[in-house]
């Protein structure tokens, strides 16, 4: 059995690595994107096909339970590719297989060529339905690409989708915000998951340079209350601070981040996770592919985390979460405020989640934490039941939606 952290469910065999394939390809790149993306490369769109095809035989040992297609843009690959691509990858039965699209990319045949490809799930790149705001966030859609995009992912007979959303960018208002949401919810069929995230301002983008584009940050607290009290009146409840979802609906492999689990990197600048050990990939798709090519390990640099930083990274993504962490890992009875900021956890009596306002103060609460004592078995038993068991994101939050 493997050790489990403080933050994590009770102690179980550790699972197979799932699957994270980067796809640095983009049309253009919005204004407020400072991910390992290209626009100039596409040329190279095969040679890395073949490249990841490659790296993913060398690497993958076991079926993976759930496989992520991120970017960049993974719809800009050409439909073969993505077919060659998703069918090199040894998936076990049920797996979750998310494709991350752009709306204006889902056309019929791409949705169609997807589905054959073997995707279960899309997570498409909707983040408004206002084509001002979309225009401020130097999208190329407009809201009409996202209702299309969503018919023709639900003709190819995909069922589960997510959609993500930023909030704070310049021309959103308070109603316009709620007029967003509201419409990503009367999509037919609905979505079954929203990611909702508050615009970030990232040095060296177009965005960083026009300061009268910069979010406020009470503004953007004011929309996340708007959001979470719309879709939880829509039956979709918080199971991550930027994540919604219907029940049986949360994404598997999100979640293996949050948990902590392992999960393979495959393409530039990846990121992944073994047991402790964090790598992450060369981050320029052709670096990348000469080293496969060559044979070499395409691995740009790694970390090992020892038991203590990793205990203490798990209750960091927990917090994050529904399941919370333990409530000895927070200096809890010493400052009535900073008790309202989190709540016990409905199933668990000795954990605690965050209230809706330790969301929204989330980092400062993380500042409070602390790695809980081990538990102590009650007289007369021979192990303890588990509900005291002991056990960023930068690239982990690049990597989730």
């Amino acid at each position: 059995m493997c050790e489990t952290q403080p933050g994590q469910p009770a102690a179980r065999e550790r699972p197979a690595p799932a699957v994270y394939v980067h796809i640095p390809f983009c049309p253009s790149r919005c204004d407020y994107c400072a991910f390992a993306t290209w626009t100039d490369r596409h040329e190279l769109r095969s040679a890395y096909t073949d490249a990841c095809l490659r790296h993913i035989a060398e690497v993958q040992r076991q079926p993976a339970d759930t496989v992520y297609l991120g970017g960049g843009t993974p719809s800009q690959l050409a439909t073969a590719d993505l077919l060659r691509l998703l069918e090199a990858i040894d998936t076990a039965p049920a797996a979750e297989i998310t494709v991350e699209a752009n709306p204006e990319d889902v056309s019929p045949q791409w949705a169609l060529a997807a589905a054959e490809a073997g995707a279960t799930r899309i997570s498409l790149g909707v983040q408004s339905l206002d084509a001002h705001v979309l225009r401020g966030l130097g999208r190329r859609h407009d809201p009409a690409a996202a209702r299309s995009a969503v018919a023709a992912i639900a003709a190819a007979g995909i069922t589960s989708y997510s959609v993500d959303l930023i909030y704070g960018g310049a021309g959103e208002t308070d109603g316009s915000w709620r007029a967003t949401i509201k419409g990503i919810l009367g999509l037919e069929p609905a979505p079954t998951h929203v990611s909702a995230y508050a615009l970030t301002v990232e040095a060296g983008t177009p965005l960083s340079r026009d300061p009268a584009r910069h979010p406020d940050e009470d503004v953007q607290a004011a929309r996340y209350e708007i959001a979470d009290r719309m879709l939880a009146d829509a039956g979709l409840e918080w199971y991550e601070i930027s994540n919604w979802a219907r029940l049986g609906q949360e994404s598997r492999h999100n979640l293996n981040y949050w948990l902590q689990g392992d999960y393979l990197a495959i393409g530039a600048a990846a990121h992944g996770h073994l047991d402790g050990r964090r790598w992450w990939n060369l981050r320029t798709p052709e670096r990348y592919i000469g080293a496969v090519e060559r044979g070499d390990d395409p691995v740009a640099a790694s970390e090992h985390l020892d038991p203590a930083q990793r205990a203490f990274e798990a209750l960091e993504l927990s917090l994050r979460t529904s399941h919370g962490v333990p409530a000895a890992a927070l200096p809890l009875g010493e400052d009535p405020a900073f008790d309202r900021l989190v709540t016990p956890a409905p199933d668990k009596s000795d954990r605690v989640v965050l209230t809706l306002a330790g969301r929204l103060l989330a980092n400062q609460v993380a500042l409070r934490l602390r790695i809980p004592p081990p538990a102590v078995p009650t007289h007369g038993s021979g192990h303890s039941d588990g509900s005291g068991h002991s056990g960023h994101r930068a690239h982990l939050l690049s990597q989730i939606t």
